[in-house]
């Protein structure tokens, strides 16, 4: 296995990668327009990996956000109650990428007008009792989880994700950072 990160969807396209093919099929648009209609063929592969991860877990999701605001940085979460793997692929944010690292967590960078965004997916484990996931809320929501209290009670779903892409990661589940960028 390769040790690198796995993208999923990035907003940034970079168009050396486009060049070949966009002059290929648009002879005739200048290079902003070729450019422009790169930006609009990606766009569209959001709405794809949406297909593609669309995986109905068995416990919601939740996402622990290290958000980058105006006052400063602060730790959130927010739940999805939909267990769907494909919801997490949504932002307020502008310039989201969604990738799997080499660990196998599920994660996402989002810059937008104030700073910087690191979001970390993760599911409940199946044994976690209400208990323990509200323990683990309340943490979060004080600012005062750590890596050992995330793995406790949730596990990564860069398995699942893995499935869709013939990825693997390492058997050992690593420990969860938050703000791992």
């Amino acid at each position: 296995m390769e040790n690198t990160d796995r993208i999923i969807w990035s907003y940034d396209v970079n168009y050396e990668d486009w060049r070949e093919e966009m002059e290929a099929n648009y002879p005739d648009k200048s290079e902003q327009q070729r450019i422009e209609r790169a930006n609009e063929i990606n766009n569209s592969y959001l709405d794809d990996e949406r297909i593609n991860l669309d995986i109905t877990l068995s416990r919601p999701i939740i996402v622990i956000g290290d958000l980058g605001l105006w006052n400063g940085r602060v730790m959130g979460y927010k739940e999805l109650k939909s267990c769907n793997i494909k919801d997490c692929l949504s932002t307020d944010c502008e310039y989201p990428t969604w990738y799997v690292d080499k660990y196998g967590d599920f994660r996402c960078i989002a810059a937008h007008h104030d700073g910087v965004n690191y979001y970390l997916y993760r599911t409940y484990k199946d044994d976690a009792t209400e208990e323990q996931i509200e323990n683990l809320k309340w943490k979060l929501y004080n600012g005062k989880a750590t890596k050992a209290d995330i793995d406790r009670v949730t596990r990564r779903l860069g398995d699942e994700i893995g499935e869709v892409y013939g990825w693997e990661f390492p058997q050992k589940q690593m420990t969860a950072e938050v703000g791992a960028r």
